[in-house]
């Protein structure tokens, strides 16, 4: 069994939360609040930048050429390729940029970036890998359940689609090298960054499902 499908086993009760959750749900049906998903929106666009940092500082631990590329594409790709998703909603939507990380985006990010500063190449990599795999799984499901004429659908097309797949597989892959140049118990700390980045990706959608803000 590759490390990857190790990790992937390792999380399926989280998967199926993340599945049922009823932004999910919603989201595949169509009838998702409006508000809820430009809440998502914004949060997500915040996100992506620190998820870019992230990738970036990762890429400076690795001494192989290729695998920094693949990783500075990585971090390039989702700025530009999901940003113009966003872009597209946004304009749609009319929607105003948010200047504030909800709570649940903040703790991912800063468990991104701190993993990805003060980790272990092999850590850093469990840690951002559940945001590519989570995201083509969630897509590609809600594309087989997708209501027709969703309001959502260019959400849905873009992370089921195929170009989005193959950033998976890179992902994917650049992971199970890595895990072959490591010990037995960093194979285990990549599983535990990997599971908590798990449920930090259901703590997102969650956020969004209840338009969190900060209290007091």
């Amino acid at each position: 069994m590759k490390t990857s499908q190790r990790f992937w086993n390792a999380i399926q009760p989280i998967y199926q939360s993340i599945l049922d959750h009823p932004f999910n749900v919603e989201l595949a049906e169509g009838t998702l609040d409006l508000k809820k998903f430009q809440f998502y929106l914004k949060q997500d666009a915040l996100y992506l930048v620190d998820f870019s940092k992230a990738l970036a500082l990762a890429g400076t631990k690795t001494t192989n050429e290729s695998d920094l590329d693949l990783f500075l594409k990585f971090a390039e790709g989702a700025l530009i390729a999901e940003r113009s998703l966003h872009e597209y909603y946004f304009e749609q939507f009319q929607i105003e940029h948010e200047t504030e990380e909800s709570p649940a985006c903040f703790t991912y990010t800063r468990f991104l970036i701190a993993t990805a500063s003060q980790g272990s190449l092999s850590e850093a990599m469990g840690a951002l890998l559940p945001c590519f795999w989570i995201y083509r799984e969630v897509g590609s499901h809600i594309h087989k359940h997708s209501k027709s004429n969703n309001p959502f659908q260019k959400w849905i097309n873009t992370y089921s689609g195929e170009e989005f797949h193959q950033v998976v597989e890179d992902a994917i892959n650049v992971t199970d090298r890595i895990a072959e140049t490591v010990g037995p118990h960093q194979v285990d700390v990549m599983e535990q960054a990997f599971i908590k980045s798990t449920r930090l990706e259901w703590m997102f959608w969650d956020s969004a499902y209840r338009m969190e803000t900060w209290k007091p």
